[in-house]
């Protein structure tokens, strides 16, 4: 049997963090991984994601060339799905190459491959032979795709965001059920590659998790694009025809060629044993306190898997927080309350803090909260791109505290971190709004009428 100072459950973006961190600090450290290290970021979801947006973005450029006055020499695109696929893959297998065991091994992180089941509070084995304990460990074992309950899906051949890279035939015909982050992604990038895609949404609106004005200007770019959104969709059955995949929704039946299920994802608490380590969790996740200790306080958990916010980032800043409660004297805060995220669509969706309607629930009154917006439309820079679509809307106090932002544009990602940390800093960005409406907006700014809302905002 083997001792360590901490013993790290999964490898995703939370473990390849902490473990080297953890090293680092002078703890003895072994990562343990039944699958591939990297997790979803790595291997299904961040990297994969971003490099097939980059190719439907290509492809889209060429399809509006003559926008700019462009003409394309051939007719028409030749778009092959397995060049692009295996330019993901590529991409994935260079992200890889950081974070290999051998690579970890060079920070003094031991890398045990296979599945960890807790024996008691201490101890783990690892496959049929290997038994581990630790003083601390770290379960971090991310999420899986959420099926739902749809009569005729497990008998219908269907894609999700971990097996759509395998895939190397563009369908004619995409089929999407979800327009969460996974769904809206993919769903503009097999349409930009030249799928027809149809999504259907059982909600009002595409990605609702995003301010209701974003999800509208989504809504509007995809249907432009030649997405075909279902909203309000009552999927009753699902069953495959030959070679198509037929959805029955609301009596109607709508034939595609492929199927895309992405509404969700699960925390992945099964097959640990937690129970014979004294550890509580549901199919929401694994309990954690506000400094990510779990029902026993040498066991933490972080990502995820604890059911909160699912975003690479987060997940990485908790494994941090979750070291330094274990290694150092006191305790760090490892939950917060906003985090801000982005969906890369073109344009990007990007929000932080509260959205407008939220704010409105928890400061009620009709002065209690404050709107600015800046159309895109009046943007310079947006203009010379022939890209208006889109907006930055800012709600705060009549105090000028900032609650939250939320920005539909090119590079949002990037623009929403200034809010973020005004979000996180009130007592230095609060003057903010005051000092903008005691002058007059000029050129270089705005004028009164591009902002709408109870605040003009100065250059």
């Amino acid at each position: 049997m083997q001792d360590f100072d901490l013993i790290v459950i999964g490898a995703g973006s939370a473990g390849v963090w902490a473990a080297p961190f953890a090293a680092r600090l002078g703890a003895r450290v072994a990562l343990v991984e039944k699958e591939r290290i990297g997790g979803d970021c790595t291997n299904y979801g961040c990297v994969p994601s971003k490099a097939l947006l980059k190719a439907a973005g290509v492809a889209w450029h060429l399809r509006i060339a003559d926008r700019f006055g462009i003409n394309v020499v051939q007719p028409g695109l030749n778009v092959d799905l397995g060049r692009v696929m295996a330019g993901v893959r590529q991409a994935i297998d260079r992200v890889y190459e950081l974070e290999t065991p051998e690579a970890l091994a060079e920070v003094g992180v031991q890398v045990i491959m296979g599945e960890a089941r807790f024996e008691d509070p201490h101890t783990i084995r690892v496959g049929p032979q290997a038994r581990l304990r630790a003083r601390h460990f770290l379960v971090c074992t991310g999420a899986r795709p959420a099926t739902p309950p749809i009569p005729g899906l497990d008998e219908t051949p269907y894609w999700n965001y971990q097996t759509v890279w395998r895939q190397d035939r563009l369908p004619r015909r995409l089929l999407v059920l979800g327009s969460g982050p996974v769904g809206t992604e993919l769903t503009q990038a097999f349409g930009r590659l030249g799928s027809h895609v149809t999504v259907f949404e059982r909600g009002d609106r595409p990605l609702r998790v995003a301010d209701p004005e974003a999800s509208e200007v989504l809504r509007q770019v995809f249907e432009e694009e030649g997405v075909s959104f279902r909203s309000g969709a009552d999927v009753k059955r699902v069953h495959a025809h030959g070679g198509t995949v037929v959805i029955t929704d609301r009596g109607e039946e709508v034939e595609g060629d492929a199927l895309l299920v992405a509404v969700g994802r699960r925390p992945v608490v099964e097959g640990l044993d937690l129970e014979r380590a004294g550890v509580k969790y549901s199919e929401r996740g694994i309990e954690v306190d506000e400094h990510l200790q779990t029902s026993q306080k040498h066991i933490f958990a972080c990502g995820d898997v604890t059911g909160s916010f699912q975003f690479t980032h987060y997940a990485a800043w908790q494994a941090s927080m979750a070291v330094r409660t274990m290694l150092f004297p006191g305790s760090s805060t490892g939950v917060r309350e906003h985090i801000p995220w982005t969906v890369f669509t073109d344009p990007e969706v990007a929000q932080c803090g509260l959205s407008e309607p939220d704010a409105r629930k928890r400061f009620p009154g009709d002065d209690n909260v404050r709107v600015a917006r800046w159309q895109l439309d009046h943007l310079d820079r947006a203009i010379t791109d022939q890209d208006l679509r889109g907006f930055i809307k800012v709600v705060h106090r009549p105090d000028g505290e900032v609650l939250g932002a939320q920005i539909v544009a090119a590079r949002a990602g990037e623009i929403v971190h200034e809010f973020s940390i005004a979000i996180d800093q009130p007592s230095r960005w609060a003057p903010w709004p005051r000092a903008c409406m005691s002058t007059r907006p000029t050129r270089l700014g705005c004028s009164s009428s591009q902002w709408r809302g109870e605040t003009d905002f100065g250059p």
